[in-house]
């Protein structure tokens, strides 16, 4: 089922200090949190989760933020995919982002790692240390995993995809195979350039992502009411 766009008068833009010559701006939903400081539901990631070519309520994370609402889940949500990012670049941001509340990390970064075959234990490095400085912060942590053309060398092909598995089994983590099933290689569902999903398929990476988030923000919800009752 389609899911209509978030409101934009829910939305506001949150420009956080990264670096002083070079500042992500990211997009943040309220979600019906009253309190600002709130433990927020960050995705991030790289063009595919910031929804590059379009525009930010039609990316994967707002639909998702759509949903929570519609769930009565009320938890903040920022979108932190960033266009280019590889996860050297993602773990780089990472420490910024945990000086705020992190209730949930949504990880999907490496489709630029594995695009130009970088070392596969380099790639595991960076998530590895990404998950253990979340868990460190106190967030939970989702992996997203994701896969390559078969026009890739089928081992490395093989054994990039093998590292989102090992690691979400290694941390115990709730995990999402393939960022875009159904999506990949589908010319009606990508842009122009046949990398970036259209508004539809960012709509079915929403509904690819979104069995596996639901159990864990209800979790994470009623904590947080739990832990405000205390």
């Amino acid at each position: 089922m389609t899911r209509a766009a978030p409101a934009r008068g829910i939305r506001y833009i949150a420009t956080l200090a990264l670096a002083a010559a070079c500042t992500p701006t990211y997009t943040r939903w309220t979600n019906g949190a009253t309190d600002p400081a709130a433990p927020a539901v960050v995705f991030l990631g790289d063009s595919l989760t910031a929804g590059q070519g379009l525009s930010p309520e039609e990316a994967y994370p707002a639909l998702i933020a759509a949903r929570m609402r519609d769930a009565g889940i009320q938890l903040p949500v920022l979108n932190a995919g960033v266009s280019g990012d590889t996860t050297g670049a993602g773990l780089s941001r990472l420490g910024k982002l945990l000086d705020t509340p992190v209730a949930l990390l949504v990880l999907a970064l490496g489709a630029n790692d594995g695009v130009v075959h970088a070392p596969l234990e380099r790639i595991r490095g960076n998530l590895s240390q990404a998950i253990e400085r979340a868990q460190a912060a106190g967030a939970r942590v989702v992996m997203v995993g994701m896969k390559l053309p078969l026009s890739f060398d089928p081992s490395y092909r093989a054994g990039f995809e093998q590292v989102f598995a090992d690691l979400a089994r290694q941390y115990r983590l709730a995990f999402v195979p393939f960022l875009l099933e159904g999506v990949g290689g589908v010319p009606r569902l990508n842009q122009a350039d046949g990398i970036h999903p259209t508004a539809e398929g960012q709509r079915i990476m929403a509904s690819v992502v979104w069995p596996t988030l639901a159990p864990l923000l209800r979790e994470v919800a009623q904590s947080q009411r739990a832990s405000s009752l205390r």
